[in-house]
């Protein structure tokens, strides 16, 4: 069972900095690649570029819980919960204004 997880391709957790805009502030963010490319997969499915996705999750997350104390460890559990299945409503996408009615 180990030889999955061992044997599995450098490049999916070779870590991947990327400048975003959030709050009107310019950040660094640092992420493997594996999961960069799934925050790339649930940004387009909401219709978003992964930028104006991770800042609108910023905003919401912030808006929610008042306070964001790692806001890199939010994005790798949202991949998470991503893959177990956890995905927005159409009808609660359309009232955040993700996607049209």
């Amino acid at each position: 069972m180990c030889r999955v997880f061992a044997g599995q391709d450098p490049d999916g957790y070779r870590q991947v900095n990327r400048s975003i805009r959030i709050g009107g502030h310019s950040t660094s963010i640092q992420l493997e690649a594996a999961f960069w490319s799934l925050l790339d997969e649930i940004a387009d499915g909401q219709g978003l570029s992964t930028p104006k996705f991770i800042s609108k999750l910023y905003d919401e997350a912030l808006e929610i819980n008042g306070e964001i104390p790692n806001f890199a460890s939010m994005l790798r559990t949202t991949c998470l919960l991503h893959m177990r299945g956890h995905r927005p409503t159409q009808r609660e996408l359309v009232e955040l204004g993700y996607a049209a009615a």
